[in-house]
């Protein structure tokens, strides 16, 4: 069997203001998502970013090149209908958040973790009143309730199109705080990317490269980097 693919049948692909934010039109006709949901969004510039990549398509459309359209869409269909489950479960990544499980030897590593993921964890504390502490080992020890919940808090604060994009920031990463400093632009996603792939680098350091893991990591660290980019979009 042949693989189907919507044909291009539009000559004009643009964004529109509505009543309720912004809409991606073709030849002036409403873009809808897969569950037949009107494709609207919360600023110009993500329907601008939408309304590019369908402008971009050529005689079939390809989803695989329709990032901003495929996140737009999971926000619609998927996220805005289980919001709080979705919030709770990332919401949950800060009770064993990847910065709080450090090294127990060698002693550079340890001096490693310790000088680039403190300031992270400082970060949180003075943003949100919720200090996370760090554990020794990999062996699960819960942070505190009241700090968790602040942290909860704050994610649930964000709108079903952020939260679209902070699934991937604090998935790819493996880290609530690191999700949360993408989001407040604490540094680039390259720089938290890094953060995330520290242990990693140090395996590197010790025992050399492997090409595979080095392709799937740059593949995570686009998506991550489309993720903050599109949560910046969404919060125009």
């Amino acid at each position: 069997m042949s693989e189907w693919a919507p044909k291009r049948f539009w000559k004009k692909a643009e964004a529109a203001e509505t009543e309720n934010g912004f809409a991606v039109l073709l030849d002036g006709r409403g873009v809808k998502t897969p569950a037949k949901t009107p494709l609207v969004v919360p600023s110009r510039e993500l329907a601008d970013a939408i309304a590019q990549e369908w402008d971009a398509q050529e005689e079939k459309v390809d989803p695989a090149v329709m990032p901003y359209t495929r996140m737009a869409n999971s926000a619609l269909d998927k996220v805005t209908l289980q919001f709080d489950e979705v919030a709770d479960m990332l919401a949950a990544y800060g009770d064993a958040d990847l910065l709080c499980y450090r090294a127990s030897h060698p002693e550079q590593l340890i001096d490693r973790q310790k000088e680039r993921w403190d300031p992270l964890l400082d970060w949180a504390a003075e943003a949100y009143g919720a200090r996370l502490e760090p554990r020794s080992g990999i062996m699960h020890t819960p942070q505190e309730p009241e700090a968790l919940a602040k942290l909860t808090a704050r994610v649930h604060q964000f709108t079903p199109f952020q939260l679209a994009a902070f699934h991937d920031l604090v998935s790819l990463t493996g880290s609530l705080v690191l999700g949360l400093a993408a989001t407040e632009a604490y540094a680039s996603p390259e720089d938290l990317w890094d953060l995330s792939r520290l242990d990693e680098a140090w395996q590197e350091e010790q025992w050399g490269e492997d090409e595979e893991a080095t392709e799937l990591a740059n593949r995570k660290k686009g998506e991550l980097v489309f993720a903050a980019e599109f949560f910046k979009l969404a919060t125009q």
